[in-house]
């Protein structure tokens, strides 16, 4: 996350009592920071940057939600049931059918070119997922940008 935008979250929170936006210096848990125009999730724990990873969001024509979040349910292997059955790896369920999941489709990560999900590296996404599991839906925020 931009240091200036992780500021700006953090005294919006001081000056107007904003629950679950708390500054990464002060969060506990996991909190992922979702920045649609730079097409990046950095990863907090504990209130240190320990990740930042290239993803995918919506392409023209399709939306990624912004706000906060927290995890609603989590599937270690997931297929869409709207697109074609399309794998879903690691997928962490956010907002109604949303997720941050892999994908197969490295060569467009840092761009969009999803139907709206946010997509990682099957790798992160199993970071991501194990980070979640260890820290429970509850310790766990999703914080998206544009």
């Amino acid at each position: 996350m931009k240091p200036v935008l992780a500021a700006l979250l953090g005294a919006l929170t001081l000056c107007m009592g904003l629950p679950g936006l708390a500054s990464p210096a002060r969060a506990s848990g996991v909190v992922a920071y979702v920045d649609i125009g730079a097409q990046r999730m950095d990863v907090w724990v504990a209130g240190a940057r320990q990740f930042s990873w290239p993803v995918s969001t919506a392409r023209r024509g399709y939306l990624t939600p912004t706000g906060s979040f927290r995890p609603q349910r989590t599937h270690q292997r997931y297929f869409s049931r709207k697109y074609d059955n399309a794998p879903m790896p690691y997928a962490v369920f956010f907002h109604r059918g949303w997720a941050i999941h892999g994908t197969n489709d490295l060569n467009r990560l840092g761009r969009p070119a999803s139907h709206g999900c946010i997509r990682l590296s099957p790798g992160h996404a199993a970071t991501f997922y194990r980070l979640v599991g260890a820290h429970g839906r509850a310790g766990t925020r999703i914080v998206i940008t544009r």
